[in-house]
């Protein structure tokens, strides 16, 4: 395995597209309302992106046709957006977008309802994220990549929710899958050691039901095998010799 240390100067690169990204998951966010269809969010999404100068780095890349992941309700992740596929009150859609400047990559991803949405929904998408800020406790200098799996896996399993398990966080940078492949869920060994410089996409993929996956005919569009919700919350992070530094958050 083969895990990059990044330079100051490709640090500084990584900073800029995933701020860049950043403001685009915000302005994506305010667009998510009954009656807009997925494929009006993939294409905002894209013009969006391409307005700051940027590329979008999920269309065509495998194969995928479109800017912007767009999955709802029972849709895990890799939804293709659609004309005909058109959000009600009450869904909830996660939109995972990612983006290349000067030839770094960012990637995040964001769970938000589409009006308003029942208790147990919100209680899921509250959950995720906050498995995230229980993972990322331990992305720091010295710590055991699979730390950040086991935490994550740990507090989601509180709340009787499945982890996926078919899909992991990576590694990102020149490209945007790199190594180390990141799990969500429990690790029996520990993993490489965490260095500073490294940076992260960690992203927790979380159901409401069960664990399991199943993928549409399309290829791409993974879907709980009971049907229940899922959500996912993804960022790019910095690991650090102290607190880890996330990227893709607005700068306060």
């Amino acid at each position: 395995m083969a895990v990059s240390i990044k330079s100051a100067r490709e640090i500084a690169l990584m900073r800029e597209s995933c701020r860049i990204l950043s403001e685009v998951h915000e302005r994506l966010g305010e667009e998510i309302r009954p009656g807009i269809s997925t494929w009006d969010i993939n294409a905002f999404g894209e013009k969006l992106i391409r307005s700051y100068g940027c590329v979008p780095n999920f269309l065509n890349y495998n194969g995928y046709p479109a800017a912007i992941c767009v999955s709802v309700n029972d849709e895990v992740v890799h939804g293709i957006p659609k004309k005909e596929r058109i959000l009600r009150e009450g869904d909830i859609v996660s939109l995972d977008a990612g983006l290349i400047y000067k030839g770094y990559h960012s990637d995040a991803a964001r769970t938000h309802p589409v009006g308003k949405i029942s208790r147990e929904a919100a209680k899921l998408i509250e959950v995720t994220k906050r498995s995230f800020f229980a993972g990322i406790r331990y992305a720091r200098a010295g710590c055991h990549l699979f730390d950040i799996s086991n935490a994550i896996d740990a507090y989601a399993s509180r709340f009787g929710y499945g982890v996926v398990r078919d899909l992991v966080g990576h590694g990102i940078g020149t490209h945007l899958h790199e190594d180390p492949q990141i799990p969500n869920f429990r690790q029996w060994r520990r993993g490489i050691r965490l260095q500073a410089g490294m940076t992260l996409a960690i992203e927790p993929m979380i159901n409401m039901g069960t664990w399991k996956v199943s993928w549409l005919d399309d290829d791409w569009t993974v879907v709980t095998r009971d049907g229940r919700c899922s959500a996912h919350y993804e960022n790019t992070v910095l690991i650090t010799s102290g607190e880890p530094e996330i990227l893709t958050l607005p700068r306060t």
